[in-house]
């Protein structure tokens, strides 16, 4: 469904990804680990224009993995799954393995 939402300009869709609450095993993690604010790229924007009129692409690419600000993003409710709209500025950079 989130693949009908293409973002305009330099805006990224992004998907975040909630850490398990619980091991394979069943025992319960606490909450407030040291977990990272990541979520999958979903969709991106075509680009903004620069002051002459360029064309500059968004840099993220559907399926990269990055790292997003602790606040920020607008909420996206597509059917029964929440994502959120980041300008690309707002993204902090790409997580790698």
């Amino acid at each position: 469904m989130a693949s009908r939402l293409i973002p305009s300009l330099n805006r990224v869709l992004v998907e975040k990804i909630v850490p398990p609450s619980k091991t394979s095993v069943g025992i319960l993690l606490p909450e407030k680990t040291n977990k990272l604010n990541s979520g999958r790229v979903i969709a991106v924007g075509p680009g903004a224009h620069d002051r002459d009129g360029k064309l500059i692409p968004v840099t993220v690419k559907e399926g990269d993995t990055v790292l997003l600000p602790e606040y920020g993003g607008t909420e996206v409710k597509l059917g029964d799954k929440e994502f959120h709209l980041y300008p690309e500025d707002d993204i902090l950079g790409t997580l790698h393995d």
